[in-house]
């Protein structure tokens, strides 16, 4: 089935929003986190997070919008008491939220619905442009030594971090304006997915309170994403990390930190040091429908067996080394079209965005990042 993705926020935003169509946009990160050891030899100490004793399920009406303030301010006074039960100080709670306000601009962009969508080849043409690829190609020349130092601890290599940090934030430019609690107090107050924001907000108070970003103010797009990578409140607490080992988890001017935390990421995630993640590939025409998809995973060899060669049109090669990998078939515009063959490392990146343009234009990204190497 063809999947497409939104045309206003990819050709005006197409570093702050990935989404192929409206049931699997997955704006907000849904994480699903399976945390694993850290490495032996970190280039940081990474502090401990405490969790909550009991999960964050409180249950509740939410609320009609109130166009004035007085709705938005007694749901804050109801909200400091749920955050001071998840253990946050009274005190700390009436500081930080004193000054936080209700953002109509942040409820138009998320109610904003799109006018029209577009196929993967015009998404690539935009987000694996020459332009993004020659600066990603410097920025990589730039930061060659921190990289390889980031790619040696976490075992992810560097045109990975590069692509993803140049999909995310068009490589460190643009992060966003808004004051993240301001944003996550005015979507939990709207009511929608309440639920989920005022998790992330309890969540980047809890950053704020143990001091790991080092600053009292964090700043964000107006979905609640923060720094040069985007994480939620959630991600930065499960995956940032001190990459600079100054105390502080800063992700957004500190590029060690920057690039330790991505890395991080897509280790905890479950990346395969040994694998690329993919490669462009023709299949035959006569192919069914069925034998495409992330879940439908084959050896090397049944692919060869099936007639999917090269894109050039040879046979797949199989080395010795790769002969009991599994991979599947991914047609982001359905079959007939474009067509690569994936590996495990594509279904992290798509861990980080579920969609299948995101993580395919980010592997392209890279290939086109480490070429120049």
């Amino acid at each position: 089935m063809k999947r497409n993705v939104l045309l206003i926020a990819c050709l005006l935003f197409p570093f702050a929003v990935h989404a192929e169509d409206p049931a699997t946009m997955d704006m907000y990160r849904r994480y699903q986190p399976q945390l694993s050891n850290p490495p032996q030899q970190p280039v940081y100490q990474q502090p401990t997070y405490q969790q909550p004793v009991t999960p964050y399920q409180q249950q509740y009406t939410a609320p009609q919008v109130d166009a004035g303030a007085a709705g938005f301010s007694q749901w804050m006074v109801n909200f400091k008491q749920r955050a001071a039960g998840q253990g946050l100080n009274g005190q700390f709670l009436d500081r930080t939220l004193s000054g936080l306000e209700f953002i109509p601009r942040v409820i138009e962009l998320d109610q904003k619905q799109p006018e029209s969508k577009i196929t993967f080849a015009q998404y690539k043409k935009n987000i694996v442009a020459d332009k993004r690829i020659r600066e990603g190609q410097a920025k990589y020349a730039e930061h060659r030594a921190l990289l390889n130092r980031v790619s040696q601890v976490y075992g992810v290599p560097p045109q990975y971090i590069v692509a993803l940090w140049g999909i995310e934030t068009n490589y460190g430019k643009i992060t966003g304006g808004f004051d993240i609690l301001s944003s996550l107090a005015t979507l939990a107050y709207e009511g929608r997915r309440a639920a989920f924001f005022e998790k992330e907000l309890v969540n980047a108070l809890k950053i704020l309170a143990g001091g790991h970003a080092g600053t009292d103010k964090l700043i964000g797009s107006w979905a609640g994403a923060m720094g040069q990578c985007q994480f939620m409140p959630s991600s930065y607490m499960r995956y940032a990390v001190d990459g600079d080992g100054d105390g502080n988890i800063n992700i957004w001017s500190s590029m060690p930190d920057v690039f330790a935390s991505m890395a991080n990421y897509l280790k905890t995630e479950g990346w395969n040091r040994d694998l690329r993640w993919g490669r462009r590939v023709v299949a035959p025409t006569s192919l069914p429908a069925s034998e495409y998809g992330r879940d439908n995973k084959k050896d090397l060899s049944y692919w060869v067996n099936k007639g999917v060669r090269q894109s050039d049109g040879r046979a797949l090669q199989i080395p010795s080394e790769t002969a009991g990998i599994q991979a599947s078939l991914v047609a982001p515009d359905g079959p007939g079209n474009e067509t690569y063959l994936v590996y495990s490392n594509y279904n992290v990146i798509m861990h980080w965005n579920r969609s299948t343009y995101f993580a395919t234009s980010v592997g392209l990204l890279a290939d086109a990042i480490a070429s120049a190497d």
